[in-house]
């Protein structure tokens, strides 16, 4: 299956500043799966498992010379690791703290040596031993989008025709109403790489959901890994809960059951570390770095995965192919997690993305006064509103105070199940082009 990270992975192959890699990304967002599938096209890939082989940590302890434990590796697993053939792939590295410092010394003494690093809980084991500053090279990995979903399901003339649509010009009612029925299909499966390829092979949704549910419960099995005994509880009840108040601001009080903040808001912390929950915070938004005015008592989250949350939620995947688009407007939290999924996917990997959203809180004498902008995203130097609209509702009173109080922002962005249009500083896209609007290209990667 394609991985829009590919064209990263090919530009570092040969560039003259290339450093060792550390892949991040949640459990079985398809880590493993990408690095084996670029590996086949060196002469030589050679894959150290720190989980299904624990005996190769002790390859780290008596030092940390790169030729030594190269030559220790290659003795070990019996195969050839060569300098400029090679792609060299620690996988699990979090399972072997050592091996993290080593990627400073594989790249001072074998520079050219291919080396990749990954693993699902890659944040604990750097926050306990740090990571070798400018050594290293970070990319991030997320569940596929709706565009490799796209081409991992034959629809890549689709895909290329979202992606070259010009958006002063409506798409033809029959093709928007049939990619809005493959959208929901995306909404069905969701982006996990193995969920979307026993969607390939079965079309079966129940079979899909019951693949879900596996993943659901080997991240709560993971939960001892990370959480101290007394905490694993808290971390349960805070996984639960971000999927019933995703699309609104998050309140630990929401959570049901006699806890406080205290208690759950290092769990949340430790889920966020994860990387199965994404925080979304607020911002004021008059200018960039957007994080600059963030404020960390507001915000909201989303899950990983829309497809894990509908999981976790314990919805009936199937209302998605006997319902189609109304399912849009019934699942209006789904619509806005969605979005933020797709935001992850099409930024920069080489840079850990961060969500923003804009807040405009009422006055206790004017409640009608609230205003909130579900995104907010930096554009080139722009500062640009995002709103969702899960059904077709033309509302969009707080884009317009948003736009009226920034003057910096000159134009906002609809998403909703419309057609494209621009009006009045909105451009309008159906929700199936988020990429479009980002300005995001189609790459394989190839020469």
């Amino acid at each position: 299956m394609y991985r829009a990270i590919e064209p990263y992975f090919a530009s570092w192959r040969t560039s003259a500043y290339r450093k060792p890699i550390i892949l991040h990304g949640a459990r079985q967002v398809g880590k493993t799966f990408t690095v084996r599938k670029l590996g086949a096209t060196f002469d030589n890939f050679v894959e150290a498992n720190f989980e299904e082989a624990p005996y190769l940590k002790d390859i780290f302890k008596s030092d940390l010379k790169a030729a030594r434990i190269i030559r220790d590796l290659s003795l070990a697993l019996k195969v050839e690791i060569i300098p400029g053939k090679t792609l060299l792939f620690l996988d699990e590295i979090q399972k072997v703290p050592e091996a993290i410092i080593a990627l400073r010394y594989l790249y001072e003494e074998l520079p050219t040596l291919h080396v990749i690093a990954a693993g699902s809980l890659l944040n604990f084991a750097i926050e306990k031993v740090g990571v070798p500053v400018g050594r290293v090279d970070f990319l991030y990995l997320y569940p596929m989008s709706w565009i490799e979903f796209l081409i991992a399901t034959g629809n890549e003339i689709i895909c290329k025709a979202i992606l070259d649509h010009d958006i002063n010009m409506a798409e033809s009612d029959i093709v928007h109403e049939k990619i809005l029925k493959l959208l929901c299909e995306y909404f069905a499966i969701g982006g996990m790489p193995e969920v979307v390829n026993c969607w390939i092979n079965t079309h079966d949704p129940y079979t899909c959901a019951r693949l879900q549910q596996s993943i659901i419960n080997s991240y709560r099995q993971d939960f001892h890994k990370y959480a101290r005994d007394q905490q694993i509880k808290y971390v349960e009840v805070v996984f639960a809960g971000v999927a019933q108040q995703m699309g609104r601001k998050f309140q630990f009080k929401n959570i049901a059951g006699e806890y406080r903040k205290r208690e759950l808001a290092p769990a949340l912390d430790l889920l966020i570390n994860a990387c199965v929950i994404h925080k979304i915070q607020h911002t004021s938004a008059n200018g960039l770095p957007l994080g600059a005015e963030a404020n960390d008592e507001k915000f909201k989250l989303i899950m990983l995965d829309i497809g894990l949350a509908q999981a976790l939620l314990g919805l009936d995947l199937g209302d998605w192919f006997l319902n189609g688009t109304p399912e849009f407007i019934n699942k209006g939290n789904l619509v806005e997690a969605f979005v933020g999924q797709e935001l992850h996917a099409y930024a920069d990997p080489h840079i850990k993305n961060s969500l923003y959203f804009w807040l405009r809180e009422a006055e206790a004498k004017h409640r009608s006064s609230t205003a909130e902008v579900d995104y907010i995203v930096q554009k080139k130097a722009a500062v640009v509103p995002i709103e969702v609209k899960s059904g077709k509702g033309a509302g969009m009173k707080s884009m317009r105070l948003f736009l009226d109080s920034h003057p910096k922002s000159t134009y906002g962005i609809r998403y909703s199940t419309n057609n494209y249009s621009v009006y009045n500083q909105i451009n309008s896209y159906p929700l199936y082009a988020i990429p479009l609007s980002l300005d995001w290209q189609y790459d394989t990667g190839s020469p």
